[in-house]
């Protein structure tokens, strides 16, 4: 099942890669259903977890301008816009996926994205997606364990005599 999510992943890449592309360029007509059934067609011998691939497609596509501002503080030399596209997409779909998918760990979300990032991004994506989602999620992890220590530490109240 896991090199079956990471071609899906190649798959959502592609997709999310030729919406933005054909966007930019003015395209009204574009279609992200009909371009995401084309591109899983291509591979329907090869994957099982359609509906994994379509979730991402639609999560990432829905909450892309949510996902920048949520990684525009955590690279801010690099404005959003001027993040190369490939890296820009790796990182939403990374991101996504650490706030979404609770059934895959953190550490397989950010392997994930590195591993999109060497074979499609530029000699530093990787690094870079690494160093990004990793900032990401030791925020997440943060923000989550005071709440767990004092839920921890909070005692039941004794009752009234």
């Amino acid at each position: 099942m896991a090199s079956n999510r990471h071609l899906g992943r190649i798959i959502a890449l592609q997709t999310l890669y030729e919406q933005e592309f054909r966007q930019e360029a003015g395209d009204v007509d574009f279609d992200v259903v009909a371009v995401l059934d084309r591109n899983i067609a291509r591979y329907k011998d090869m994957v099982d977890d359609i509906e994994f691939i379509k979730k991402l497609v639609a999560g990432v596509s829905k909450q892309s301008a949510e996902l920048d501002i949520k990684l525009q503080p955590v690279a801010p030399e690099w404005p959003i816009d001027q993040i190369a596209r490939m890296d820009r997409l790796v990182l939403r779909i990374g991101l996504y996926e650490l706030e979404s998918e609770a059934d895959v760990p953190p550490k397989v979300v950010i392997n994930e994205a590195v591993e999109l990032a060497k074979s499609f991004g530029g000699d530093n994506s990787s690094k870079f997606v690494n160093g990004v989602l990793g900032t990401l999620l030791r925020a997440q992890e943060a923000a989550a364990t005071p709440a767990k220590a004092a839920a921890k530490t909070t005692k039941p109240k004794k009752k009234a005599a």
